[in-house]
């Protein structure tokens, strides 16, 4: 890979509501499967180490799951709650501050995205607002408005115990359809009371996610949202088709309590919407005011998917087009996914300029916890 612009931009400060971060690159959330029964082991601490050590400046934890007996797709998935699991995290915790960092634990419900095979000794059906699958055929019955206050106390008690473990801050997981983006998209959420209807109504379990979360640690923690258009059943699915659709959904968000929005998109570098250069980070930080982090691709010459429907992995990519971009201030904080998957030193081998040195992404990274 080699890039004919000073990486400069990458490893300037970023300051916001008391997260102070040494350069621009985030960790990206990446489910790994390797916390048996939900526990996360020294393994998963060495592993959030290595990153931290190598100079990313905020590591995002993959998702964990909040205490709900439907809240898992996988056995293997950390949980955020029970005194194993959480001990577990503050190991975590400790072991990427010894080493310089800072780190965010993602929180999250995966909703209908169960599935009840792999869980033979639980009854628990899968959830989401209208008990549709991604495809909108029905599975379960919808959540009541009882269930549905569990699942927001649940999310406020993750985030409760992130900031007493000693996390830098929480991200909720709005994205990919899970649970929350399953309140977003009118395909999965057919309700007609206060948590259905348009596409205002259909954030407001998110908002009252948001704002118990908020309540639960209080003004100066700051909260991350990540959210997406696109669903691992319609990757060319949109929430908001327009500028002035996006400000519709965003604002409810915003004004709940986001800090920062983590806009998931495959491929970092394309346009939004016609008629502008902009990604959907560059979008929502023009529309909220709010920082924002991209993803998707970043350092690499194909997208996650192609992993799946091509099953070739990836080359390390020319990063010029991330560095005019942060340096236009489109958006604040640049996700990292599989490059650091596979390369832990992959920040510092591009702040040293040792481009020649950066590996490649590969299937076989995703067995091991390197």
């Amino acid at each position: 890979m080699n890039s004919s612009k000073s990486v400069t931009a990458l490893f300037t400060p970023f300051e916001y509501k008391g997260l102070k971060l040494e350069n621009r690159f985030v960790m990206a959330p990446m489910t790994r499967s390797f916390s048996p029964k939900g526990i996360p082991g020294p393994n998963v601490a060495d592993y959030y180490r290595r990153r931290a050590g190598n100079e990313v400046g905020l590591i995002i934890t993959e998702g964990t799951l909040i205490e709900h007996p439907a809240a898992g797709a996988d056995q293997n998935v950390p949980h955020f709650y029970g005194e194993e699991a959480l001990d577990g995290w503050a190991r975590v915790v400790r072991e990427v501050h010894e080493a310089g960092g800072k780190i965010a634990p993602q929180i999250w419900h995966t909703g209908m995205a169960r599935q009840k095979e792999k869980f033979p000794e639980s009854d628990a059906e899968p959830i989401g607002p209208s008990g549709l699958s991604l495809t909108g055929e029905k599975v379960s019955e919808p959540l009541s408005i009882e269930e549905i206050n569990d699942l927001i106390r649940a999310y406020a008690q993750a985030a409760s115990q992130a900031k007493k473990i000693g996390f830098d801050a929480v991200e909720i997981h709005g994205a990919h359809g899970y649970l929350i983006d399953q309140f977003f998209w009118e395909v999965t959420n057919k309700r007609t009371d206060e948590y259905g209807g348009d596409l205002v109504g259909r954030t407001k379990f998110a908002v009252e996610v948001i704002k118990a979360v908020r309540d639960a640690v209080g003004p100066d923690f700051p909260i991350i949202f990540r959210f997406s258009q696109w669903k691992p059943s319609d990757y060319q699915s949109k929430l908001a088709k327009s500028p002035e659709e996006l400000k519709l959904f965003l604002t409810p968000l915003s004004e709940a309590g986001v800090d920062i929005f983590h806009a998931s998109t495959r491929r970092f570098w394309e346009p939004e919407f016609e008629g502008s250069e902009l990604n959907l980070a560059g979008w929502t930080r023009k529309l909220t005011g709010k920082p924002t982090i991209t993803v998707g691709s970043v350092g690499l010459d194909s997208e996650f998917l192609s992993l799946f429907t091509e099953g070739k992995g990836s080359q390390p990519a020319n990063i010029d087009n991330l560095i005019e971009r942060i340096e236009q201030e489109e958006f604040d904080l640049v996700a990292v996914g599989r490059a650091l998957l596979s390369d832990p030193a992959w920040v510092s081998k591009i702040r040293n300029g040792n481009t020649e040195e950066l590996q490649p992404f590969t299937r076989e990274a995703l067995t091991t916890l390197s």
